[in-house]
């Protein structure tokens, strides 16, 4: 077994303090009343009072007792949520105190632990342009706490960006209804029929993290640019104020055009602002999918 490094622990050990924080104090309760479970089971048989609907009378104990009885039934609670992290390239960056890599660790933590607290199953698949890990859905604040290391501490072997792989995956291994959290920048192409298909057979909600240097570019003379994914070295000049507005307009178009992408195709998209409060955001997005203002 290999030894994990105290620098790594402590950071999943401050990430849990923070987010169970939150968990316990806001999360929990808008997370239940978010996701429905996958139906309703079986609980018990009691006998028929007045008012009780007709067509839930087991008819089967009623002419073995001699009395009507009615069958009554529980939600099935239990669901498997799985988180799709991007840990390409593009996700060791960050302008503001914490990486694209750091913040998705965060998100991760925050709706591991809501989940397990309801007792649901966690899973993870960390992604670049292949599937780089995967760790199978289960239960458990110890599964929750490995899930936030893998995701800091991951050692990728591929610095591209793939989409449509990570949801091919899923669909593949995840036969069941799942809750599906995408966590990325989403600097890609050519996902929209695989994210089509995954928003049809689960609960798909895309989270888009977006940096602000992404829509706005800061000026500081000529600088020159590394593509962490292609490697490619751009020299602009940031100073240039046409170049700082299609810049911008670049980025909040792609930003417009990615949401109404996500949306067209039935997934629930919630942009990740690191620089603003987005755990708020994501508070916000619980409670109006949970009716609640």
């Amino acid at each position: 077994m290999s030894v994990i490094p105290k620098e790594l622990l402590s950071k999943v050990r401050r990430i849990e303090i923070r987010m169970a924080h939150l968990v316990n104090e806001v999360l929990a309760g808008e997370y239940h009343s978010s996701f429905k479970g996958q139906g309703m089971e079986f609980s018990e048989v009691r006998e028929y009072v007045p008012g009780d609907d007709v067509r839930l009378i087991d008819w089967n104990v009623t002419a073995r007792l001699e009395k009507p009885y009615i069958k009554q039934f529980v939600e099935e609670r239990e669901l498997t949520v799985i988180l799709l992290v991007d840990v390409s390239g593009s996700s060791l960056y960050g302008s503001s105190e914490m990486t694209k890599s750091e913040i998705s660790a965060e998100l991760a933590a925050l709706l591991a632990l809501a989940a397990i607290r309801n007792k649901d199953r966690v899973g993870l698949m960390l992604f670049t342009d292949q599937i780089e890990l995967m760790v199978t859905p289960k239960k458990g604040k110890s599964h929750v706490l490995r899930v936030v290391r893998e995701i800091l501490g991951f050692a990728c072997s591929h610095s591209k960006t793939s989409i449509s792989s990570v949801l091919k995956t899923l669909l593949k291994v995840q036969k069941r209804k799942a809750v599906v959290f995408l966590i990325s920048d989403f600097m890609d192409t050519g996902y929209e029929k695989e994210l089509a298909m995954v928003a049809r057979k689960h609960d798909l909600i895309c989270l888009p993290i977006m940096e602000k240097v992404d829509y706005e570019l800061p000026s500081s003379g000529l600088v020159s640019f590394l593509d962490s994914e292609t490697g490619e070295l751009i020299t602009v000049d940031t100073s240039d104020s046409r170049v700082q507005k299609i810049y911008k307009n670049d980025g909040l178009e792609r930003l417009s055009f990615l949401n109404q992408m996500l949306n067209r195709n039935g997934a629930s998209a919630i942009t990740i602002h690191p620089h603003s409060d987005y755990l708020g955001e994501l508070i916000r997005f619980f409670r109006r999918r949970g009716g609640r203002s």
